[in-house]
């Protein structure tokens, strides 16, 4: 019954390391990962999401126990199923990663007012980051996509 409700729920794909030392070094970057994403939740600005997703990938490669675990989590859980299957960033993580990426070129324009490099190249940076940012859905669909005469 378990396995198929994993199965339902769009697990991504165990790519298990065969080598043990990098399964180990996974395995901690997994919970330190987790480690960051609980702080982000907890410090406004810090974010969360983007280290949960990590750390599920680094799970995948490391632990099927606990690759499940993340993705099952009642509450770390969602966020994550939600970028996996459907690419959605939430508007109030797209509010502040804009605002962040913005408070972040403001201070390297103002630090380096002698060198039009260095804001120039986070200026090439920021903008497509922004604008794939702003392109995502902010919401999961409410239903999956119905196909006509058995197509898909």
């Amino acid at each position: 019954m378990k396995d198929t409700y994993i199965n339902q729920m769009n697990l991504p794909p165990n790519l298990i390391s065969q080598n043990i030392a990098v399964r180990w070094l996974l395995l901690l970057l997994g919970w330190f990962l987790i480690v960051l994403g609980v702080i982000g939740i907890l410090v406004p600005g810090m974010p969360t999401t983007v280290f949960l997703i990590a750390a599920v990938w680094a799970f995948s490669r490391s632990s099927m126990r606990f690759q499940r675990w993340l993705w099952l989590h009642p509450k770390l859980g969602p966020p994550v199923r939600n970028w996996y299957s459907y690419r959605v960033i939430p508007i109030k993580a797209k509010i502040l990663a804009l605002v962040m990426m913005s408070m972040s070129f403001g201070l390297m324009v103002y630090v380096s007012r002698d060198d039009i490099m260095m804001p120039l190249l986070l200026g090439c940076v920021l903008v497509p980051v922004g604008f794939y940012i702003c392109t995502r859905a902010s919401h999961a669909p409410l239903e999956t996509p119905t196909y006509e005469n058995g197509a898909e």
